[in-house]
């Protein structure tokens, strides 16, 4: 019983920790191979001036699809999820990555390089 309740416990303190915004990172050698697998959805949450100038291949515009967040995702709640902002001193991520979770997707990811850091890595992007 006693093993029971600590991993309750553990398993209630992930939670509560992916739903205040503390989501692993994810590299942009993960994040392209996830990309060239078809196995991400990728949110950018840059606003719509920023995405229509140029966004990480396959992205989502989070402004664009907010009101109806489910229908962008897929229906596997294990799916991989990786919300994006500006650059690692950004945190608008945490909105995408939040509403992830609370519909209950469980591998949601940050890229904390942002989309500086995509650029700064000479990735490509998508307009």
């Amino acid at each position: 019983m006693k093993k029971l309740l600590t991993t309750l416990c553990a398993l209630a303190l992930s939670a509560t920790a992916l739903v205040a915004g503390d989501f692993p990172d994810i590299s942009i050698a993960e994040l392209n191979k996830a990309i060239a697998e078809k196995k991400v959805v990728v949110i950018d949450v840059n606003g719509t001036d920023s995405y229509k100038s140029g966004h990480v291949p396959t992205a989502v515009d989070f402004a664009a699809v907010k009101g109806d967040l489910a229908a962008a995702l897929p229906k596997d709640k294990d799916a991989l999820v990786v919300a994006y902002c500006g650059s690692p001193a950004c945190h608008a991520y945490t909105a995408a990555a939040n509403a992830a979770a609370k519909l209950g997707y469980t591998n949601v990811k940050h890229l904390s390089a942002g989309i500086s850091g995509w650029l700064e890595a000479k990735q490509p992007t998508e307009k």
